[in-house]
Order: C-alpha cells, then sequence, then structure tokens
C-alpha cells in the first residue's frame, strides 16, 4: 500500500481545552501532529459558553477566565509548528492499515498513524436565526461565534439572546464598540444574577422583550434589524453594523458512533492508556468514559499525556511510554 505524503504521527479530533493541551502535548514528544476542529475558533465548549467566567478546578490557577485559558493553551501549543484544522468537521473514519488510517473530513481527506479523539460533549453548533436568506450575511456582519473583538471596535453591535454568553459578550464589548444594543425576547434573563446586575449598571441598551422579525439590507449588506413584540404589534428597526445571535449551541456526538468503536451509551469507551477497542485510537476527556471516570477539565488534561505516550509508543515500540521531565526541555522565546 501506497503510504500517504501527508502522513501525521497523531491526528486529534476536537479542538477545546483537552484537544490543545493534547496537541501541546504531542509536540513534547516530537510527534508529527494535526488537529481538526468543527468549530472556526479553538477552545470548544470554554469558549463559546463562558468565556467570561472564572474556572477554579485548573491546576495552578487561583482563578482563570474560559478566554484566559485558551489564551494560555494557545501560548503553549505555539511552542510547536502543529497543523490547525478549523471549521472542519470529521465524517468517517476508514482503517487502511494497521497504524494508517484516512480521516474523511468536510474539506478533504487527512492521513494518520493514530487518532486520539477529544471531541468533549461532542460538536457544537450555534442554534441559528430562524429567518429568510440570513446564511448571505454570515460572511459579512451576521455572526453567531465572537472571534476577533477588534473587527467590533467604534462599530455599533446589536446582540440577540439572555443567556451567560450573550451576556458576556455584551458586556466584553461595551468597551470596545462605540455601542452596544442587547435584545432579548423576555424581561428576565437566564444568565447569572451578578452578572445581570453588572449589566443593567452598564452603558449597554437593553431592549426587551423582543424577537428578531425582519432582516434590512443595503447593497446586499445587512444595515438593520427589525423587532416584534411577542404579544404584541409594536415594532422597532435598531440600525447595525454588526448583529450578533446567540441562541445558545445544539450538542452532539454526530458521526463518532458510526466509527465502530465501542460505546457506553453516548461514550467511547476506553482502558488505562486511553485506547479505545479500535487499536490505534485513543481517547481523552469527556467523549470518553471508564470505571471511576470524573468529567472534568483537570481529568482531562491527565487523560492527553496518557493517549499521547501510549500512541506514541505503539507506533514507535523504540519510544518509551513513560516520557522525560518537561524540566529537562527547553523552549526558545
Amino acid at each position: 500500500m501506497t503510504v500517504p505524503d501527508e502522513l501525521y504521527d497523531i491526528t486529534i479530533i476536537g479542538g477545546g481545552p483537552v484537544g490543545m493541551f493534547a496537541a501541546f502535548y504531542a509536540g513534547m514528544r516530537n510527534a508529527k501532529t494535526k488537529l481538526i476542529e468543527s468549530l472556526p475558533v479553538l477552545g470548544g465548549q470554554v469558549s463559546l459558553l463562558y468565556p467570561e467566567k472564572t474556572i477554579y478546578d485548573v491546576g495552578g490557577y487561583a482563578g482563570v477566565t474560559g478566554k484566559e485559558l485558551v489564551h494560555q493553551l494557545t501560548a503553549q501549543m505555539q511552542h510547536f509548528d502543529q497543523t490547525i484544522c478549523l471549521d472542519e468537521e470529521v465524517l468517517e473514519i476508514e482503517q487502511l492499515d494497521d497504524y494508517l488510517f484516512k480521516i474523511i473530513t468536510s474539506r478533504g481527506e487527512h492521513y494518520s498513524k493514530t487518532i486520539i479523539i477529544t471531541t468533549g460533549q461532542g460538536s457544537f453548533q450555534p442554534r441559528k436565526l430562524a429567518l429568510p436568506d440570513t446564511d448571505k450575511y454570515e460572511e459579512d456582519n451576521l455572526h453567531y461565534i465572537v472571534k476577533e473583538l477588534d473587527q467590533y471596535k467604534n462599530k455599533t453591535v446589536v446582540i440577540c439572546g439572555g443567556g451567560d454568553t450573550a451576556v458576556d459578550w455584551a458586556m466584553t464589548l461595551e468597551s470596545i464598540a462605540e455601542k452596544v444594543i442587547l435584545v432579548h425576547r423576555r424581561d428576565r434573563f437566564r444568565a447569572h444574577q451578578g452578572t445581570v446586575e453588572l449589566l443593567k449598571e452598564s452603558s449597554v441598551d437593553i431592549q426587551t422583550p423582543y424577537v428578531p422579525h425582519e432582516l434590512i439590507e443595503d447593497k446586499g449588506k445587512l444595515k438593520a434589524v427589525k423587532f416584534k413584540e411577542p404579544r404584541s404589534d409594536k415594532v422597532i428597526e435598531l440600525e447595525l453594523d454588526y448583529f450578533i445571535v446567540n441562541y445558545g449551541f445544539i450538542s452532539s456526538i454526530g458521526p463518532i458512533k458510526k466509527w465502530n468503536i465501542d460505546m457506553v451509551q453516548t461514550d467511547i469507551a476506553v482502558n488505562s492508556k486511553m485506547e479505545t477497542s479500535v487499536k490505534g485510537i485513543y481517547s481523552a476527556g469527556d467523549c470518553n468514559t471508564f470505571d471511576g471516570k470524573l468529567k472534568l477539565i483537570a481529568t482531562g488534561f491527565g487523560e492527553a499525556p496518557t493517549a499521547v505516550n501510549h500512541a506514541i509508543h505503539s507506533i514507535y515500540p523504540g519510544e518509551h511510554a513513560q516520557p522525560i521531565q518537561s524540566t529537562k526541555l527547553s523552549f526558545e522565546d
């Protein structure tokens, strides 16, 4: 069988914190590594659902926000030249030979000797706006995920949603945008009460109860949105530069159940080496299960090196599964 030119030692499926740490740690073992993530950003659930919330159970931090944790993990990964594929969903895995897999995605094909699945609670996709022709604005100024804050600088931003993420985005953009308007279909917000109180004391313009009713365009670009009160005919029109919609995210294990890997309900069954039932495929983080499993970020950070080290030993038997201590390594700034 012809070996593909672009053959990786380890391909990591899932770009949340555990997948990011696994990618870094694979670099520590000099593994040629690729990470594939279905979202257009790294960080998974942490980036999407609570970027501004403080996490207290990560070793080495008295407290760290989700955004800062992802920033630090990104910096850690940058010690190595890993290949990162964003906005790409893995659809199928085909085993061609021992330690040779073809990974078929929404954008093409990849080849790897081993695979580590770190998809957390499943792939996340945003709940989209239920209005006609929304997709034509998504590449421009209708956003479901906040990626680069600077693009909103000195702009008028309208945000739809009432949960923690929508409120966090509004509070974050308050000091960046010229004006932030937060629209919610109810008078009460689902977000944490303390954050809501800070929101009410901020300069964010709060408009309730309204739901999106009509998109207004000018020269092919979204210019304004009409909002309607749910129980009346009252309509308001808000002009904007950017429209951010956060109605939550849909989580699904997706095609994993078709990959011929033993599952326990919706979790991937692994042993103490983080091996799945398929030779050469490993798993770490919230997507797997074993006797005594605890679903915590801290736990996943321990499982990732276990999976990496045993993957390296499986394809290079001369390499020890037990790594050297990181204090014996050095990185150039």
